[in-house]
């Protein structure tokens, strides 16, 4: 099918895969993230914790679950005080306002607990979303929607909620600081680290990718699979009718998803990964398949 994909190497951070890598790597995650968002909001973070692929499942069978690519928490005193959501994309294939907007709901969701009364205590939630394409195709490079009351626009609404969309491309708004982060971030080189900041960020990318374990992952995880899935599919589609029905679909997906959750788990036992993470690896490509996902484990998993 002639599919192809960057080396590691080549992997800028706004690829989900090197941005996943950083976030997963406990020496370098929380500096590497305060001196991220501390020029992309333009504030010093306080104390934070790194999560990467962080998993809310749905509801009910029937909806869907979210994948948190990065969250990152502040804390002040011990308590939440900030959570910030950091999704990088690539494919402009989603309407990312709704998208977002979902996103929010569930994420805000964790934070009320049954018999709440105060709702202040709820933490403040930026969705940051940085994309290589112009959502709203007015050029800026950062775009910050807020909720505000349309008859009084001066009303202070504080409901604690952000979305900020950086366009790695854009020419308005901001600062240097910002432009040269975000130009860092779509093309991930070290003569694009021309501040202090993207330097320092420049030094984080190139240990990480580095890393054996990185490097073994990247063999597993990301493009890899996406590529293989793509493969598995036309090959089963081969296998059935063009005209199908819907149920035969619905059969072809869970197959196609079968078959690369078993490649992917034999890749990670030549690559001598744990079976736990390959657990959470196939939780955090797989949302629809996470509460199968250690039985599927342990279902290819060759001992």
């Amino acid at each position: 099918m002639g599919y192809t994909k960057k080396t590691l190497q080549e992997l800028d951070l706004i690829d989900n895969f090197l941005s996943n890598a950083i976030a997963s790597n406990q020496e370098i995650n929380e500096q590497f993230y305060q001196l991220l968002l501390s020029v992309l909001l333009g504030k010093k973070l306080k104390k934070i914790r790194v999560l990467s692929q962080q998993i809310i499942p749905a509801a009910k069978p029937e909806l869907r679950g979210i994948r948190m690519d990065v969250e990152i928490t502040e804390y002040d005193e011990g308590s939440i005080t900030n959570v910030y959501d950091l999704e990088p994309h690539i494919k402009d294939q989603l309407h990312l306002p709704r998208h977002n907007r979902y996103y929010q709901a569930k994420i805000d969701g964790r934070h009320v607990k049954r018999g709440l009364k105060d709702f202040s205590i709820i933490p403040n939630l930026y969705v940051i979303t940085i994309t290589n394409y112009d959502l709203f195709g007015k050029d800026y490079m950062m775009y910050t929607v807020r909720n505000k009351c349309e008859e009084v626009p001066e009303l202070d609404y504080d409901d604690g909620l952000q979305f900020i969309y950086f366009y790695t491309k854009g020419q308005k708004g901001g600062s240097q600081a910002i432009k040269n982060m975000l130009t860092y971030i779509q093309n991930s080189v070290s003569k694009n680290a021309v501040d202090d900041a993207t330097r320092m960020i420049d030094s984080y990318v190139k240990k990480v990718k580095n890393l054996p374990e990185v490097e073994a992952g990247y063999m597993t995880l990301g493009d890899w699979i996406d590529g293989i899935k793509e493969e598995m599919a036309e090959d089963i589609r081969r296998e059935v009718r063009e005209e199908v029905t819907k149920e035969v679909r619905e059969e072809v997906t869970k197959e196609v998803t079968e078959r690369t959750i078993k490649a992917f788990v034999e890749m990670s036992q030549e690559y001598h990964d744990t079976k736990e993470s390959a657990i959470n690896k196939i939780q955090a490509k797989f949302p629809e398949c996470a509460e199968r996902s250690e039985e599927l484990v342990e279902k290819y998993w060759k001992d």
